[in-house]
């Protein structure tokens, strides 16, 4: 659940990394189903290097009623050797050549990244078709990362942002839809149980071509990309699609957690509700837009107050998250000094309120547009940027065409239309407030006074 905030800036309109203007970026990519797999080519003008982004529904909701730690664990195991070639070959291999494959596992997806020159593009993806198709899924090195995981979940169990992202996620989605997190504690003890076996099983449902997505970006041919691709997952089948969960997934506010972590110099605060909303909705786009009016970068207003003005904070900001696939969230993030949290809040709440009852005004619009404009051209100044892009625009249920229109459907938006979505679709006064750090246990608090009746 952890943000950033990105001070958008105002360039040509143009990708700076020598690719084609944006108006014409469906016209230059690529996509096919190669045996099952959504792949997706973009040549650019760079030359020598690619970059390789992909994903695969097999993320921690994949857990459903099983070992909640699997998707983890399977996800890590990917780097640690196939059953042609030990880790330390596969290692050897990419550093040859300088090239690098890495998974991460989120909420829903297995994220791949990989990148290479042109000409070591053959080799890596055969590495990367090998390590998915192919693990080896050795007991040693099974137990290397159930302790690994274990050591970092231990070490985020005193991370504020981490626990009030858990304490604020499990507040605001419903019991057994896919945004609602598990509590670190919960992954502990189920990493602790957690075979090998249940991983094999893991990857045997959920590893296969069906609902793969993958772009290539940079120095690269539809044809030879294809053919690469046909080549190295041919005789792969299987696959899961991701969960989309036909009823709301919106839990009921407002609620108050304080989630004590002592000895902390700062207090990790998150102010929001679920949405129902998802990125493709017709009022997202407005909502995110007069988001970024309120809290995104040094321009926006609780920067520009509750910091700047009144010296309270160092971060804060507003945002919109995991929405992608399902309904997603709004909130608010801030940290505060323990001395300064009841001001912050105060603060911020005061903000968010005036914000929500008289909305943006016509010259935020304005300023917002240009600097969401540039920075989304900004993003895509490099082969990675351009790949992240598509990726994400697949993922959310749109062609690469929608790349193209995203400029203008920012510079159609009205003042009306995001005032209007301010006010449908958030609610201050039931949204969830999330504190964690040097708080008070309200336990702890509430004993003596119930003591005393």
């Amino acid at each position: 659940m952890k943000r950033v905030w990105i001070k958008a800036l105002a360039v040509p309109m143009l990708l700076l990394a020598g690719g084609p203007s944006m108006a014409s970026m469906a016209e230059h990519a690529h996509r096919q189903t190669v045996g099952s797999i959504d792949l997706i080519t973009y040549p650019t003008s760079v030359k020598d290097v690619v970059v390789v982004l992909g994903a695969l529904p097999a993320g921690d909701a994949m857990a459903s009623s099983g070992n909640i730690a699997i998707p983890t664990l399977a996800g890590s195991m990917l780097d640690r050797g196939t059953k042609a070639l030990d880790k330390f070959a596969i290692a050897a291999q990419l550093d040859d050549v300088g090239a690098s494959i890495s998974f991460a596992v989120g909420t829903q997806s297995l994220e791949i990244r990989a990148k290479c020159l042109k000409k070591d593009l053959p080799l890596v993806m055969s590495l990367l078709a090998a390590e998915l198709r192919t693990p080896a899924l050795s007991s040693q090195e099974f137990a290397k990362a159930k302790q690994q995981f274990i050591g970092s979940l231990e070490a985020s169990l005193q991370n504020t942002e981490t626990r009030a992202g858990e304490a604020f996620g499990r507040a605001i989605y419903a019991t057994g839809t896919p945004n609602r997190p598990h509590t670190v504690a919960e992954y502990i003890a189920a990493a602790k149980t957690a075979t090998v076996e249940e991983t094999r099983t893991f990857i045997a449902k959920y590893y296969g071509p069906a609902h793969l997505t993958l772009v290539l970006v940079g120095d690269v041919s539809q044809a030879d990309s294809e053919a690469q691709v046909a080549k190295v997952f041919a005789g792969w089948s299987g696959g899961q699609d991701y969960i989309r969960p036909t009823v709301s997934d919106v839990a009921p506010g407002p609620q108050e957690i304080s989630v004590p972590l002592s000895g902390k110099p700062s207090v990790t605060i998150m102010l929001g509700q679920a949405t129902g909303m998802q990125y493709r909705d017709p009022d997202a786009l407005a909502l995110r837009v007069g988001t970024a009016v309120l809290g995104r970068g040094f321009t926006g207003r609780l920067m520009g107050t509750v910091r700047d003005k009144e010296g309270l904070t160092y971060n804060i900001g507003a945002g919109i998250a995991d929405d992608t696939i399902t309904g997603g969230d709004w909130e608010i993030s801030a940290s505060f000094a323990p001395a300064l949290l009841a001001k912050g809040i105060a603060s911020t709440r005061r903000e968010l309120d005036k914000w929500w009852t008289d909305g943006i005004t016509d010259t935020e619009l304005a300023d917002r547009k240009q600097g969401m404009i540039g920075g989304y051209f900004v993003g895509l100044a490099t082969t990675g940027g351009v790949a992240s892009a598509i990726l994400t625009a697949i993922q959310r249920g749109y062609d690469v065409s929608w790349l193209d229109r995203y400029p203008e459907a920012i510079k159609a938006l009205t003042r009306a239309q995001i005032n209007a979505a301010i006010k449908s679709h958030l609610n201050p006064n039931a949204m969830v407030l999330v504190k964690a750090g040097s708080v008070a246990d309200p336990a702890v608090a509430a004993a003596p006074a119930a003591a005393t009746r």
